[in-house]
């Protein structure tokens, strides 16, 4: 799907990290972009630095999606692209000083990352079911959604995030086949250590140190470099069903 000046697209998540980078570089393609976070200031900025919109939507909850994708719709017409960067990363073991992990933690992090990137696919792939079929291959509309490394080797206290990103990367092909009738298509990408929110307030040392795990280049991702991924996967019809490792051919250890 080519981006164009016609292209409505939603990034979750879009006020930091990952998704304001993706954002900036679909409005740089000349796309319409709609923020969707909870970050009502720092969302605020950036649509009016790119020439978007923003709405305050809670993605674990579907009828808070439902709302912003009607503005959505009353907006652009429709949405051709998704990218779904929402989430959140707590640090908890399931045994830890004598106490279980605390349920409602873990489900937090369920509701947040895996229901909210499958609340605002669902609901998004509705809208683009009503697009105009583009191209030689007909298609609708795409969908991005993000999982992790740590859905293949989560680390000590990652349980609830390498579950919930488990659940992504479990997502992808189904959904994918679902719409494929549709004229929709899904991936998913799994980014290693990057350098978003979770990791910028760690000192300096920390995170080169991070960084020199990676094997090549040794050092975090660039938040542009996933960006860049989400607009070749937009632009290129034969991306479907599958999950992109984005790590610098890291395998996380234990620890």
């Amino acid at each position: 799907m080519q981006i164009t000046e016609d292209t409505a697209a939603i990034v979750t998540g879009g006020a930091s990290g990952l998704g304001a980078a993706t954002a900036r570089a679909l409005a740089g393609l000349g796309a319409r972009v709609t923020l969707f976070d909870l970050d009502v200031p720092r969302g605020m900025a950036l649509a009016e630095e790119i020439g978007g919109a923003f709405q305050a939507v809670d993605v674990g909850d579907p009828d808070s999606v439902a709302t912003g994708m009607t503005g959505v719709e009353q907006r652009h017409g429709g949405c051709h692209v998704l990218v779904n960067c929402a989430g959140v990363a707590p640090a908890a073991k399931t045994v830890s000083k004598g106490a279980a992990h605390d349920p409602e933690v873990f489900a937090r992090t369920i509701r947040v990352n895996l229901i909210g990137s499958f609340n605002c696919a669902s609901q998004a792939a509705h809208l683009m079911s009503g697009n105009a079929a583009q191209g030689e291959s007909g298609e609708r509309g795409v969908i991005v959604n993000t999982a992790s490394v740590a859905a293949y080797e989560g680390q000590v206290g990652q349980v609830a995030y390498a579950a919930s990103k488990g659940g992504v990367v479990g997502m992808t092909l189904p959904m994918a086949r679902d719409l494929a009738s549709l004229g929709i298509r899904v991936m998913s990408i799994a980014p290693g250590l990057f350098l978003t929110p979770m990791l910028e307030g760690l000192p300096e040392e920390v995170r080169a140190s991070l960084g020199a795990q990676v094997p090549f280049p040794s050092r975090l991702g660039d938040p542009r470099e996933y960006a860049a991924t989400v607009l070749h996967i937009v632009e290129n019809a034969m991306l479907n069903g599958s999950v992109i490792r984005l790590d610098g051919a890291i395998r996380m250890a234990p620890r």
